[in-house]
């Protein structure tokens, strides 16, 4: 009985186009999507985040110290990652891992969190160091690490990328680090650059860094999909034509 998953010694050796169709595959003959429009954000969202991380080395009197707050480590990827991503989307090849860019959602969350919703947080390693008398660009660094940034990486995950990508796994991968860098945080204060937070500080931390992960995984399977680029057959791969 022949095996149906071998390839034929006719097959393989025809050179006729309906063999040579056979033998290509499918993913040398699918076309090349650009998507224009995510690469042009996600760059935009790239150069967000490096302002910000730059206004807050400006204004700094030890700009080498802000290397090691969590916010500004977690711009810095964003940047990095960002980038990557817009140069994928115009040049239509495969997107960059949703391991990776779902992890930096809660890496943004979280220090806007401690910013806004924790008081005295801005003390610990997780947020900007607390200038007593802010110059112009310490002013407007909070602005771009804590709100312009978070808020447009939420925008380009709801609006530019599609739902159902992240796994239940990612839920113990993504919190690794930040758990890391609030334990290095408690056990050195003086080499993270900031006091050690307090007990109720480092509790609320901790809870945040294991639930945010879980509430992004869980709306990224609930959410519905955006119309990412119109195509005459289905984008859900198995469907009738438009």
């Amino acid at each position: 009985m022949s095996d149906p998953t071998r390839t034929s010694q006719s097959t393989r050796h025809a050179t006729d186009p309906a063999a040579a169709a056979a033998r290509t595959p499918a993913a040398a003959v699918a076309p090349t999507i650009r998507r224009r429009r995510a690469a042009v954000f996600r760059a935009l969202l790239a150069a967000a985040a490096l302002t910000g991380v730059l206004l807050a080395a400006l204004g700094s009197p030890a700009p080498a110290h802000l290397l090691t707050r969590f916010t500004v480590q977690a711009n810095l990827a964003m940047a990095l990652v960002s980038a990557c991503s817009a140069h994928r989307a115009w040049t239509g090849r495969r997107p960059v891992s949703p391991r990776i860019t779902g992890a930096l959602l809660p890496f943004l969350a979280l220090p806007a969190l401690a910013h806004y919703a924790l008081p005295g947080a801005d003390t610990t390693a997780f947020t900007l160091p607390d200038a007593g008398a802010p110059t112009a660009a310490q002013a407007v660094a909070p602005q771009f690490l804590y709100a312009l940034t978070p808020l447009a990486a939420l925008a380009d995950w709801l609006l530019l990328t599609g739902p159902r990508g992240f796994r239940l796994s990612y839920a113990w991968q993504w919190p690794a680090y930040p758990l890391l860098h609030l334990a290095f945080a408690l056990a050195f204060p003086a080499m993270a650059g900031a006091p050690s937070p307090t007990v109720t500080t480092a509790l609320t931390l901790a809870l945040a860094i294991c639930l945010l992960p879980l509430i992004t995984i869980g709306i990224d399977q609930v959410r519905p999909a955006p119309r990412l680029h119109n195509n005459r057959i289905s984008p859900q791969g198995i469907g009738p034509l438009k």
